[in-house]
């Protein structure tokens, strides 16, 4: 297999800071066309991890030398690349109708046949590790959030938007003081993809057409950089177009390799 002639990675994540309370936190060695944006947002009272990468190496450690505060993950939706580390934190939320598949995880209902292959990996988890072994763990939510729900973090407040489309309970949260956008997989500044088995094209446009129109000065994506308001109105505008989307996500990443 291609991962024998790769070595063991010293360190998994690296860590850029945006601000002194919202930090990016990366998955160093997996392909930058796959590797999810893990946002880690400190707030007064508890602190947020908005998705938590593949779960390949202990995430939780990392955490840790960011913070003593209590840690809430919220998962902007079910696929792989944004549940994997979900697991080792007590505290899940995410949508309700995705909460089947953060209890039984399959390769089907998380997305992951297709994208995770010796090609994803620039170096191993661990010892031993094959991406044909790979698979999420079940971290069952304990909680729930749905459109017009509030995360008070004490010092910042944000607003659940539910955005389905790319998946069923797609979610993204929103910091009105700041015109603040953590999106998830809704919109990110590359190639957005509405054909998993449980995406619905005419909902995620209406998602898209719902941001096209709200007040906002950064977005935080689920993958790639950040970016203004002036580029989501682009993507948007391509995807309403036909452009700028994943088709077959087979030849999508024969493409990226």
């Amino acid at each position: 297999m291609a991962e024998q002639s790769k070595l063991v990675a010293k360190d998994w994540y690296e860590v850029i800071h945006f601000s002194d309370d919202i930090s990016l936190i990366r998955e160093l060695h997996i392909a930058h066309w796959l590797r999810c944006n893990i946002w880690h947002v400190k707030g007064r009272e508890y602190d947020l991890l908005i998705d938590s990468g593949m779960g390949l190496r202990p995430l939780k450690q990392e955490i840790a030398s960011l913070t003593e505060k209590p840690v809430t993950v919220i998962s902007t939706h079910c696929h792989f690349d944004h549940i994997g580390g979900a697991h080792e934190f007590s505290h899940r939320l995410g949508h309700r109708l995705e909460a089947d598949v953060h209890q039984n995880p399959t390769l089907k209902n998380t997305a992951t046949a297709g994208f995770v292959r010796a090609e994803t990996f620039k170096a191993l988890p661990y010892e031993g590790f094959s991406a044909e072994d790979y698979q999420v763990k079940p971290a069952p939510l304990t909680g729930y959030l749905d459109e017009g729900d509030v995360i008070d973090l004490g010092n910042r407040v944000l607003n659940i938007f539910h955005l389905p489309g790319h998946s069923p309970g797609s979610i993204a949260l929103y910091e009105e003081s700041t015109e603040t956008l953590f999106s998830g997989d809704v919109i990110y500044d590359g190639d957005l993809y509405d054909t998993v088995y449980h995406s619905d094209k005419e909902l995620y446009r209406k998602s898209l057409r719902r941001l096209n129109n709200l007040k906002i000065t950064t977005i935080h994506g689920g993958h790639e950089n950040s970016f203004g308001r002036e580029r989501m109105q682009e993507i948007i505008s391509d995807y309403l177009a036909g452009r700028g989307v994943i088709g077959n996500p087979d030849d999508w990443v024969k493409n990226q390799l």
